[in-house]
């Protein structure tokens, strides 16, 4: 299995691009990961909106499953994450795609068409933030699925 993390923009604050460098590290012991950037539009009109999305869209793969982070998504509890990365496992899932929509967010039609939303927290999270988040959740969660002491 292969997980694609794809967002627009770069990380810009040193200190949570070196965290989410070092949990992507540990992270890549146990899947094969990659982190798409991508270009932001800079608008917060609806063409800007439709830019990003556009963007998003092309760097899926066909037969991914997409996971878009949203604030309205169902909430997981590491444990249920861990429990979700088994079933993708076991059922074959050749990629899971994670996307982190720009500070605009993102069109309608394509938060409804993805396979999952998920929600990282009710808390308002500044979007590197929610990298930082995104990155060491599914590290812990491979870290349960194995039983190591990380999610203690």
């Amino acid at each position: 299995m292969r997980f694609r993390i794809i967002w627009p923009g770069k990380t810009r604050d040193a200190r949570l691009r070196a965290l989410i460098d070092d949990y992507f590290e540990r992270l890549s012991h146990f899947v094969r990961c990659e982190v798409v950037e991508l270009r932001e539009s800079g608008r917060s009109d609806k063409a800007g909106i439709d830019k990003d999305t556009r963007s998003i869209s092309d760097a899926l793969r066909p037969g991914a499953v997409t996971v878009l982070l949203d604030p309205d998504g169902a909430e997981w509890t590491s444990r249920q994450l861990a429990d979700q990365v088994r079933a993708w496992e076991g059922g074959g899932i050749k990629e899971v795609s994670f996307v982190v929509g720009g500070p605009h967010g993102l069109s309608r039609d394509f938060v409804m068409s993805v396979n999952k939303r998920w929600s990282l927290s009710r808390l308002t999270l500044t979007h590197e933030m929610a990298r930082v988040l995104l990155v060491e959740q599914l590290y812990r969660a491979y870290t349960i699925v194995h039983g190591l002491p990380y999610q203690k």
